[in-house]
């Protein structure tokens, strides 16, 4: 039996995507030459390219209004990327401060133009806020749509924008029906519910790129991602196959709206048993709760230590809480099997009543 993995990414993948890329890594279709070693200007890749993208958009509902770009990058790339193409030194744009990384994000929008603060879920960042005060012409609002470190997550867009919304949706991409409207781009890290590390996202409406600077070099230009099929240098082929794959199981196994009851269900297993426990809190408030990454944590710190050296005895890996805040997370994406939310419940319960 495999460990449990907890990690909030790289983080688990489905296991009969695991199969076939074993079989791709030594032969790709047929080909007798595998992922890794096809030329990304060859006819076999080109064919993972044009199924990928095809499974994004038949898995996403994304129209052709729409372009899907895979860029060799974290998300944490894009926090600058977009303010370096669309804000400009004179222009304002709005973000929605919930965290770590929204924070991230703001630091680098203030290096190409002006921020507002529209909302803020300081200091504890233990629920989304309720409202936002818009600055007069943003450029564009931009949101963190789940917060990996502190556990909280939107339920639905921040109502009200008055500009394009931009959303980082690294953390919960996939994970129930996709939302466009009103989003001009949508990007996400793929090493949480797409695929490995080293690769990202971006959905983007065309329109919306075409408003984009022109003096940027090419890989800062989503423009260009858009015009050459992500193609303008090599890509990640390994990570545009594995994201394929990850699609066709999301399809699959029924589709965003079957992700969407699963990992609810999952979800609600643990908050239950977190929200009743004398031990163990959580941190992110009801309402602002994300269905990712459940933190929380122990009522002392000897009992946080003994429990992650339990988990450690039963398999049970990446429980301890980002660096940055402490406590325990436990993150529990698309491919993280339900069983494995029942043996963590088990644990807990055994820690808190001293059977470990």
């Amino acid at each position: 039996m495999r460990a449990l993995n907890f990690a909030s990414g790289p983080a688990t993948l489905p296991e009969p995507v695991l199969r076939r890329a074993q079989d791709a890594l030594w032969d790709l279709d047929g080909s007798g030459i595998g992922i890794l070693e096809h030329s990304h200007r060859g006819p076999e890749f080109g064919r993972v390219l044009e199924r990928t993208e095809a499974l994004v958009r038949e898995v996403g509902a994304i129209g052709d209004d729409f372009a899907v770009l895979f860029v060799t990058a974290g998300a944490t790339h894009h926090f600058g990327m977009i303010p370096q193409q669309f804000l400009r030194a004179e222009e304002t744009a709005d973000y929605c401060h919930t965290g770590v990384w929204s924070q991230k994000a703001i630091d680098e929008a203030k290096r190409c133009g002006d921020v507002h603060i529209a909302c803020s879920g300081a200091p504890d960042f233990a629920a989304t806020p309720a409202s936002c005060a818009w600055s007069a012409a943003p450029r564009y609002v931009h949101y963190t749509s789940n917060e990996t470190i502190y556990g909280t997550a939107w339920s639905a867009p921040p109502a009200g924008a008055p500009a394009p919304l931009v959303c980082d949706a690294s953390s919960d991409i996939f994970s129930r029906p996709l939302d466009l409207a009103g989003h001009a781009i949508v990007y996400a890290g793929a090493q949480k519910n797409l695929g490995p590390s080293g690769i990202s996202l971006v959905i983007a409406r065309r329109d919306f790129l075409e408003t984009a600077r022109r003096d940027l070099p090419p890989l800062a230009q989503y423009r260009t991602y858009a015009a050459e099929h992500s193609m303008h240098n090599t890509p990640n082929t390994f990570g545009i196959y594995i994201v394929g794959e990850v699609c066709a199981w999301i399809r699959d196994e029924g589709g965003l709206a079957a992700m969407a009851e699963r990992n609810a269900r999952k979800a609600a297993l643990l908050y239950d048993y977190l929200d009743q426990s004398r031990a163990f809190t959580p941190h992110a408030r009801p309402g602002s709760r994300s269905l990712m990454n459940v933190t929380f944590r122990a009522a002392t710190p000897d009992l946080e230590r003994r429990l992650l050296a339990a988990a450690d005895a039963r398999r049970m890996s990446g429980l301890k809480g980002h660096r940055s805040v402490g406590g325990m997370r436990a993150s529990i994406y698309n491919a993280f099997p339900e069983d494995g939310v029942r043996r963590l419940v088990e644990l807990l319960d055994d820690v808190e009543h001293g059977r470990a």
